[in-house]
Formats: structure tokens, sequence, C-alpha cells
């Protein structure tokens, strides 16, 4: 009997996460479709047939879902965990998903079932950072995380994005999530000087929240020409996200996109990431964390959660990769610099 479903296996990073898997684990790989190699051992169960759902997961332990966009896949498979005891893992970074996902916890707790998203470079490489300065300044009182060089994205990655279109940016203010109708930017050391970048809403909102307790939130994306671009977009065009037939022509345009970046592109790039926290004296806590470019590293953070899941360290209801496996878990992965950097002045963002 295979541990661990992998749904979404033909998908881009399913591919990639089922091959390094499959070296350690026994994987059923699984979809909404059969795989486009015609290849053996894919079994084929859609998201709208709950029996299927449920037959299928019965002989698994875990899921990890690849299938995106998850905010349309997360509750159907979330319901068939419930009710065979399989513990739910993904890789998204929509911070809707895990939202909804936390709401569920209570439940999940009386059946004995971890929801564990976000076990892929996201959030795993931010919300532990977020727990490690947050273990360095126990009384912040605010957090900004910065992600750079994300420059590459798959054909998935490109859909749930323009998901979002339209939508004004989240903050998280007192505890609570509300939307920023200003354009936030602020600045950030990725490790070859002070680089700008654009406060967008991510899942580190809701996870660098249930994590560290810390009240105000902030997460940017570094100002690479992709996102400054994509911010101009949504700015000036987002209005016409709600119209059907833009939905239908920018869904069809993403089909025309590669999958994925190739492995040696892959291979040449690096992902940083900074937190600094900040408490009501002005004190801080920054640090930067450099790993493999992200969805090389996707690969290996899910593999490493499946595993140790799998061996005995679920803990039934929501958790967060930062909260189950605290705020070192990279460092024993290797491939991942930790560097706490010097406190400097406040914490300042400016609204453009």
């Amino acid at each position: 009997m295979s541990v661990l479903l992998l749904y979404g296996a033909s998908g881009y990073t399913g591919k990639l996460i089922l091959a390094a898997a499959r070296e350690r684990l026994a994987v059923t790989a699984a979809g909404r479709s059969p795989s486009p190699t015609g290849g053996e051992g894919h079994t084929v169960v859609r998201l709208d047939d709950a029996a299927g759902l449920r037959r299928v997961l019965s002989d698994h332990r875990a899921v990890l879902n690849c299938a995106g966009p998850f905010a349309e896949t997360w509750e159907p498979m979330v319901d068939a965990c419930l009710e065979t005891g399989t513990h739910y893992l993904d890789i998204t970074g929509e911070w809707q998903v895990f939202e909804a996902l936390r709401a569920r916890s209570d439940e999940a707790r009386e059946r004995g079932v971890m929801l564990l998203p976000g076990v892929g470079f996201d959030v795993v490489a931010s919300d532990c950072l977020a727990a490690h300065v947050a273990r360095r300044l126990p009384d912040a009182t605010r957090l900004q995380i910065g992600i750079s060089a994300l420059e590459l994205v798959s054909r998935g990655s490109a859909r749930t994005i323009l998901r979002a279109a339209g939508e004004k940016v989240r903050v998280r203010r007192g505890g609570r999530l509300m939307p920023e109708a200003r354009m936030l930017e602020a600045v950030f050391d990725f490790g070859s000087g002070p680089r700008s970048a654009h406060a967008v809403s991510w899942g580190d909102l809701s996870t660098a929240f249930h994590t560290t307790g810390i009240p105000d939130i902030e997460v940017y994306f570094e100002a690479t020409p992709l996102v400054v671009g994509l911010d101009f977009a949504n700015r000036t065009f987002g209005w016409l996200a709600g119209n059907p037939l833009v939905r239908q022509l920018t869904h069809s345009a993403t089909a025309l996109l590669p999958s994925g970046p190739g492995p040696q592109v892959r291979a040449a790039l690096a992902t940083t990431v900074v937190a600094r926290a900040e408490n009501a004296r002005g004190e801080r806590a920054e640090s930067r964390l450099t790993t493999p470019e992200a969805y090389s590293y996707t690969v290996t953070t899910a593999v490493e959660v499946a595993i140790r899941v799998l061996a005995g360290t679920a803990r039934p209801g929501f958790q967060t990769p930062g909260s189950l496996f605290g705020p070192d878990f990279l460092l024993e992965l290797g491939g991942a610099v930790r560097t706490d950097l010097p406190a400097e002045s406040p914490v300042r963002t400016a609204a453009v």
C-alpha cells in the first residue's frame, strides 16, 4: 500500500515532486485527468467525485495536493480527508486557502487529521524565517517579509496570479486581514544592496500570524520587471477581471505559456527571503535566508515534510510549517543559508 497520494502529479511542480518522492517513499500519482505521457500507475479521480476521492484516500495516510489554483481544489480534498482520516498537505501560497483551512482546524482535530498547507518554498522558507526573527524579538508587534528573485512563473502559477486580478492588496493590522487601497513599497537588502519591493497578498499574511502571533504583517515581492508589470496591469486594468470573456481569454492565454522553467535555468538561480520584526520600543530583528530557486526548493521541502509527517510528526488540526517544525527546519535540510542582519533604522513603509 502506498503511504502518500500525490494529487496533481501531472502538473509542472507535481511531476518534479513525484520524481523526487518516489526515490524515498511509496507514492501513488493521481490527478483530475490522465497523465499526458500515458504512463501506468496514474489514478484519475475528479474533485467533484466525493465517493471516488474517499475511495482513493482510504488507502493512504497523507495526501500532498499539488493541483492549483488551490482555491478551487482544497475544499473537496479536505472534505474527503476528514472522512478517511488522511492528513492533508499542499503547496499553496494563497492566503485565502490558509485562512479557510484554519477555520476547519477544530473539525480536523476532532477527526485526528492534520491540515498543513504551504509545504513548498511557499511558505516554508518565509514561515520558518518569521519564526526565527520572532524568537530573536519575542515582543515584536510588526513583521515585514520580503521575497526576491521570483523571476520564473509556471503555467499553473500564472493562472493563480490571474485569478487574483482586480483584488486590493491585503495586509494584517491588529491581527485582522484588511485591504490596503494604497500601493505600499518597502526596501530590503536581499544580499546585494537596498532593493525596492511592492506589497502583495501572500500566504504569509496568514501563516506568519498563526506561527508568531505578531499582529501587524506585510509581505513584499522584490520590484523586478515582472512584479512591477503585474502590479501596473492589476491597478490599471484590474477592473476588467470580473468580465467573463476577459477571464476566459486570459485563462486560454496561459495555455500558451511553457509548463515551467527547465532544470538548467532553475539550477542557475537562488531565492532570498528577508524577515524583519519591530517591537513597540522601535527595537528590531532582521534576518535573511537564501535558498535554491523556488521551484527546486519546493521539491526539497515538500518531500521532506511528507516524510516527516508519515514518520509520526503529524499534529491534528491546522498547522503551519514554522510552528510544526520550528525555525531551524531548513538548516537541517541543507542548501539554505540564514544570516542575522544588524539592526538599523526603524521599519519604514512608503505609500505611493
